[in-house]
């Protein structure tokens, strides 16, 4: 396996000129030069609607094709099932919409307490407005394991909602066995990949998910929203849309005019990661570069995982509530008799970046007993190096015994 080289990774990254050691990337990452450039030509570049008349139209058709594309190699899909939106939020509500539309009293819908908000709260509500049953899956705060999908589901179960990974504490569940138990009584799987995809070669296939939602600015890319669903599924779904505008797959759950310079920027984002920590571009296809790639990248986060736990575990006074024997490089911490709030804005004027919250991952924070405040939460990014380390453990130490 080709060494990894974070030198060269940072220096990509114009942000980190500031001096700033960034444990904020499950929030959203730095961006690499690659990506902002791409995003420039764009703009710069004549563009028009969609078409293949003027050149402004062919540039606008190119962006679209060449981000579906993209999606598709990173997560193992076809690029006539990605359908792009303003984020993964919005994804949910629009798909939570359509597929409520054959629910019924009787019916049921599984979601989890590891989830962020966005993959619970869209379907929750849209199981109520049709008289659904909401089964909620539980996850074991000692351990930060999931529970067992058999304990909730049965033949009535319509569609499971579940992370890939966890953002606030990294559990990364078995999603594949919940897949396969959900469709062996005949419910969709809807998995939110947004944190995953940041940090494991994704094939959703392998996954089982009938729905996988990303988002392209938490592995490198520009803000917006991306799911991944095969062509033929989508086709049985129709969303409430403008009269004249396409009825075609995946275009027609996309309304008004897609931003092309951010879907030109999820192409170069996905490019710059098929090359991560190597001289590149190497030869290849994309997808074999980027299962590489972030085989690579597990590597050189895992390392770092390790020094920053051994540091913690000799800090008195720090929980780590990341427990789970599979996870991402993602720790949730509170502090004895200290406020983590406290803790975020000490090591914040020490330019280090951990912010401290739920995250948006309500359930899991109460589940927890951290209530709505949560915790720290300090996650590893592709530029993360052994200085940023040190930093974060030298501030922890300083803010517990200050």
């Amino acid at each position: 396996m080709t060494q990894y080289d974070v030198a060269s990774v940072r220096s990509d990254f114009p942000a980190l000129a500031s001096g700033s050691a960034h444990f904020d990337g499950p929030g959203g990452t730095q961006t690499p030069r690659q990506v902002i450039d791409a995003m420039a030509a764009t703009l710069g570049a004549p563009l028009s609607n969609e078409g293949d008349t003027t050149q402004g139209e062919r540039n606008a058709a190119a962006a679209v094709a060449s981000g579906r594309q993209a999606i598709a190699d990173l997560v193992g899909g076809d690029p006539g099932g990605v359908v792009f939106g303003r984020s993964a939020t919005q994804l949910a509500y629009d798909f939570s919409r359509m597929l409520s539309r054959t629910w019924s009293a009787g019916d049921e819908v599984i979601v989890t307490r590891l989830d962020h908000d966005s993959n619970v709260r869209p379907w929750v509500q849209a199981a109520e407005q049709v008289g659904a049953t909401v089964r909620w899956l539980d996850f074991d705060p000692a351990t930060s394991e999931l529970d067992d999908i058999g304990t909730v589901l049965s033949d009535r179960t319509r569609l499971v909602a579940v992370t890939a990974a966890s953002n606030l504490i990294g559990t990364k569940p078995p999603v594949a066995a919940i897949a396969r138990a959900a469709h062996d009584v005949g419910a969709l799987v809807y998995v939110d990949g947004v944190h995953y995809t940041a940090h494991e070669s994704v094939d959703m296939a392998a996954l089982g998910a009938d729905f996988y939602a990303c988002s392209p600015y938490k592995f490198l890319g520009p803000h917006l929203g991306a799911l991944t669903a095969s062509p033929e599924l989508l086709d049985t779904l129709m969303p409430d849309k403008l009269l004249p505008a396409t009825n075609e797959v995946p275009a027609r759950f996309e309304f008004g005019t897609l931003p092309y310079e951010l879907l030109a920027a999820v192409a170069a984002a996905v490019d710059y990661l098929a090359d991560l920590g190597v001289a590149g571009p190497r030869p290849g296809a994309r997808r074999d570069r980027l299962v590489d790639s972030f085989h690579r990248l597990d590597a050189h986060e895992q390392e770092l995982l390790g020094t920053l736990e051994r540091g913690i575990a000799e800090l008195p006074g720090v929980t780590v509530h990341s427990r789970a024997a599979d996870r991402t490089p993602t720790l949730l911490m509170t502090f004895d008799g200290r406020d983590a709030a406290d803790a975020y804005r000490f090591l914040a004027q020490r330019g280090v970046d951990a912010p401290a919250s739920n995250f948006y991952a309500l359930e899991a924070s109460r589940r927890l007993g951290l209530g709505d405040a949560g915790g720290l939460r300090a996650g590893l990014a592709p530029y993360t190096d052994e200085s940023d380390i040190e930093r974060l453990l030298d501030g922890l130490r300083e803010f517990m015994t200050a």
